[in-house]
């Protein structure tokens, strides 16, 4: 993979420019995208843009969000070949920290579960995971170092276990949706993908212009609670094994472990998850559900008809508990720093009918906390798995430090 702040070093020191980091994606995109289709259209003939801290730094963007260059199609034929007028809000933060926008990834039907025909870089038999399935597998497969996505259940953290690279889902509207298609507003979050945590903590300072992001001299030891979410079911051997093999290397490295047993209220605000991403769906695509019924895709199509009867009572039941979850989770975090658990049930399914399972992912999305991505383990078939560092509520810099931590402890051994 091609790290984020390598390139801004060697080009801060002379050793490489600009262009010449924008030309070794370019060259990396001929040599994979026609076996991986990581993009939905992108410029061979992109060059470094202004100054600033991403200056070289070549970008992918998912493809639901405005961009005044590329279409935005959303991954539905209902919007094929659709221009937006301007960009969305992090598109501009990217372009005016330097980064050059060098196109689309593919996404599923507006950031819902059916599969697109990306693969996985790891393993091309293997889904990599969505709904933000380009951005990890371009940046898994290193063809960019940084690539925006999406998570509303588990769509940033999920396919970034699945194509081993690491990703960020930062506190709620850290980073706005202005811009974005929405699914559900109250879940809908944008997040980043790279090659590594320094990598996304210099990708989000830039974007956001928070330099308490960036990597500090030292890396603090954290108190880590490990998070099984039974509630959630049991995960796969592979998953097991990530967890097991990532809490251990952190209590080597000398952090404090312990699991940790969650209040009722997280089960039933887990269970109480699907009710406000579909309650809110039904008005977010209400034109296309309504308008362009048959164009839609079949699962989405399929998962608004059987959700249509969601009654507001319902939904404002999911928003209460939700609160009373947030304020469970809060007082969790004056024990540990940081929670660890599991970033998907284990490896990336076989075939494209599936991009994965997000029961391990969607609690998080609900509580609005900032979790990270780390690649913790590599099964017998060469597909990754992740664990995922979850801090409170705002304290993004506190997750992306605890991810170092976990990722430097995973690469000692």
């Amino acid at each position: 993979m091609i790290s984020l702040a390598d390139l801004q070093r060697r080009i801060a020191q002379g050793d490489l420019s600009a262009d010449g980091a924008i030309a070794q994606s370019r060259e990396a995109i001929a040599t994979h995208e026609n076996k991986i289709g990581a993009f939905v259209c992108h410029d061979p003939q992109i060059g470094a843009a202004k100054a600033g801290p991403l200056r070289g730094i070549a970008v992918g963007i998912k493809d639901i969000m405005d961009t005044a260059d590329f279409p935005t199609e959303m991954g539905s034929v209902i919007y094929k070949g659709f221009r937006s007028r301007g960009d969305a809000a992090v598109v501009m933060a990217l372009k005016a920290a330097g980064a050059s926008i060098i196109g689309k990834t593919t996404t599923t039907a507006f950031a819902s579960s059916d599969p697109t025909a990306t693969l996985n870089p790891r393993n091309t038999a293997h889904t990599p995971g969505g709904s933000s399935a380009g951005s990890a597998a371009a940046v898994g497969a290193g063809m960019i170092p940084l690539a925006l996505g999406t998570q509303t259940g588990g769509s940033v953290i999920r396919p970034a276990s699945f194509c081993g690279c690491a990703a960020i889902k930062p506190s709620y509207r850290l980073l706005p949706t202005v811009g974005v298609k929405c699914y559900s507003w109250t879940l809908d979050t944008v997040g980043l993908f790279a090659a590594g945590v320094r990598d996304l903590a210099h990708g989000l300072a830039a974007m956001t212009g928070r330099n308490e992001l960036l990597p500090q001299a030292t890396v603090p030891t954290p108190r880590i609670g490990v998070v099984t979410q039974d509630f959630a079911g049991a995960p796969e051997a592979a998953g097991a094994e990530a967890l097991r093999i990532a809490a251990k290397a952190a209590e080597r490295a000398g952090a404090s472990v312990r699991t940790l047993a969650m209040p009722e209220i997280i089960a039933v605000a887990w269970r109480a998850h699907p009710d406000v991403q579909e309650f809110e769906a039904h008005q977010a695509l209400a034109w296309e559900y309504r308008e362009n019924y048959d164009a839609m895709a079949p699962n989405l199509r399929g998962r608004l008809d059987e959700s249509k009867g969601i009654k507001p009572a319902v939904y404002d039941e999911a928003m209460r508990i939700t609160a009373a979850a947030r304020a469970a989770l809060t007082k969790i975090f004056e024990e540990v720093d940081v929670l660890l658990a599991l970033s998907a049930p284990g490896g990336a399914p076989k075939g494209l009918g599936s991009t994965g399972d997000p029961r391990y992912n969607r609690l998080w999305t609900l509580m609005g906390t900032p979790c990270v991505n780390v690649p913790a383990y590599v099964a017998d078939d060469g597909l990754p798995v992740g664990v995922q560092i979850i801090a409170r509520y705002g304290d993004d810099a506190k997750a992306l430090a605890a991810a170092r931590f976990v990722e430097e402890a995973l690469a000692r051994g």
